[in-house]
């Protein structure tokens, strides 16, 4: 699969199959994710495959109410949950040196994009799952202070062929020549 039809196929799936995710699998996604950019090259990630049902259950009774990847997420193969170390991304000598510091947001971004698109190359389906009691997922999975729950990825096969995406926005809509608001 090329690099285009990963970006523009990639797809949040809700629904998954009984096909159970491997362990080797589980690594070739993380190992995307370990290649994403940092700040200064800090990976400040942390991933916890959850397959554990028990787990699942306890880690999906931290969305919020009426979250649409709840029901998903429970028939997933495996929840990846992405962690940050805070107080490093966006950091120096532990004091934030930008306006918009502690970049740990945006690394893991890219390190779970990295991961979904890997998988979306795998023939596996993912969907980024935020709305939820992140303090609560922490407690739940023992992520130690300093560190942050950012998301969780089910992961799985799909259960359905992928559609095609919604409609996205024109270039014209949000692209500028030199300054803000002026055409390209």
């Amino acid at each position: 699969m090329d690099l285009d039809e990963a970006i523009t196929g990639r797809r949040s799936v809700r629904k998954y199959t009984d096909y159970a995710v491997s362990d080797d699998e589980i690594r070739e996604l993380i190992e995307a994710a370990r290649w994403a950019p940092s700040w200064a090259n800090t990976q400040v990630w942390e991933f916890i495959a959850v397959r554990d049902k028990g787990l699942i259950e306890k880690v999906v009774a931290t969305y919020a109410e009426k979250n649409p990847a709840t029901k998903g997420s429970l028939s997933a193969s495996v929840l990846i949950v992405a962690c940050a170390k805070t107080g490093v991304s966006g950091c120096y000598d532990g004091k934030d040196v930008t306006k918009l510091s502690n970049w740990y947001m945006f690394d893991l971004g890219m390190a779970v994009q990295n991961l979904c698109l890997k998988a979306h190359a795998m023939g596996l389906g993912t969907v980024v799952v935020g709305l939820m009691d992140h303090e609560a997922c922490r407690k739940v999975l023992g992520v130690p202070a300093g560190y942050e729950v950012v998301a969780v990825v089910p992961v799985g096969r799909p259960a359905a062929p992928g559609k095609s995406g919604p409609p996205r926005k024109e270039l014209s809509d949000f692209l500028y020549r030199d300054t803000f608001g002026k055409a390209f």
